[in-house]
C-alpha cells in the first residue's frame, strides 16, 4: 500500500461569532485558501487534481448542497475537477484529510485537495413543514448550533444535548472548574499572540480582504480575565472555548 503525504497547508484567519468575517460567504471563504494554493504552487496543473474533499457540519444556508465543489469552481478550479463535501460534525474537516488519504493509499488518487468551511455568523433560520395538509404547527430553528428537526425517539432514546450542554456535563464529571478554564483558555490565546508575533503562522494564514471591519477571534490578553456576562454558574461559557465563527478552513494537499 502507498503512502499519502500533506504536501501543503493553508488556511484563513479564524474569525469569532459575528465578527470580522461575518459578511463573507462560507463558499466564497473556502475558496480564497484553495485559489491561494494554485498561487503558491504554479506548477501544479488544477486539471490533475483527483477530488477536492471538504468537510462542513452546518449545510443549511449558503453552505447548502455541496460547498466543496463550489467553493472549487469559484477559485477557478477547472469543471472538471470534482468535489465533495462530508459531515462528521466537529470533526468533518480532520476526516477529509482521512478520507483524501485513504484514497491514495488505495490507490484510488494521485492527488487531492482536504479541508473545512464553516460560518456559524450566516447560518440561517429555518422552519420545517407542516406533517399534515392545513396544518400551521411548523417549527422554526436557529441552525447556528445544535439540533434541529429532533426525532421524538431520539430524545427519548439518547437525549440532544448540543455543545454547551456536554461540555458543562464533562466538567461535572471531571471536575474541571471555571477557573481551569479560563486558565487553559487565556494560555491558548498567549500562545496564539506569541506565535503570530514570531512569525510563524505567516506561512499558514492567508489574509481575508473586508472594507470597512476590524475585529476578529484571537484577543490580545493582557492578564487574566474575567468571563462576566455569562451565566454565573455555568463552568463553560462562550469566553473560553475555540471561537465559533469560521473556523479554521484548514486546506491540505496530498499527494502519493
Amino acid at each position: 500500500m502507498r503512502d499519502a503525504f500533506i504536501c501543503d497547508g493553508i488556511r484563513t484567519p479564524i474569525g469569532r461569532y459575528g465578527g470580522a468575517l461575518a459578511s463573507v460567504r462560507a463558499d466564497d471563504l473556502a475558496a480564497i485558501p484553495l485559489r491561494e494554493l494554485l498561487s503558491r504552487n504554479p506548477r501544479l496543473d488544477p486539471g490533475c487534481i483527483d477530488d477536492v474533499i471538504f468537510g462542513c457540519a452546518n449545510q443549511a444556508g449558503e453552505d447548502n448542497r455541496n460547498v466543496a465543489h463550489m467553493a472549487t469552481l469559484l477559485a477557478g478550479y477547472p469543471q472538471s475537477v470534482s468535489g465533495t463535501t462530508i459531515n462528521r460534525l466537529c470533526g468533518s474537516g480532520l476526516d477529509a484529510i482521512g478520507f483524501a488519504a485513504r484514497a491514495i493509499r488505495a490507490g484510488d488518487a494521485d492527488l487531492m485537495i482536504a479541508g473545512g468551511v464553516e460560518s456559524m455568523s450566516r447560518a440561517p433560520f429555518v422552519m420545517g413543514k407542516a406533517s399534515a395538509p392545513y396544518q400551521r404547527q411548523a417549527e422554526l430553528f436557529d441552525t447556528t448550533i445544535g439540533w434541529r428537526f429532533v426525532n421524538p425517539l431520539m430524545q427519548q432514546q439518547f437525549g440532544t444535548d448540543s455543545m454547551p450542554e456536554t461540555a458543562e456535563n464533562v466538567a461535572e464529571l471531571l471536575n474541571i472548574s471555571r477557573a481551569d478554564q479560563d486558565a487553559f483558555a487565556l494560555r491558548s490565546q498567549q500562545l496564539t499572540a506569541k506565535a503570530q508575533r514570531n512569525g510563524i503562522l505567516a506561512q499558514e494564514i492567508v489574509p481575508v480582504q473586508i472594507i470597512g471591519k476590524k475585529g476578529g477571534g484571537q484577543r490580545r490578553s493582557r492578564g487574566r480575565t474575567s468571563a462576566g456576562g455569562d451565566h454565573p454558574g455555568a463552568a463553560f461559557t462562550a469566553k473560553n472555548p475555540v471561537p465559533q465563527g469560521r473556523r479554521g478552513h484548514r486546506r491540505k494537499r496530498l499527494r502519493s
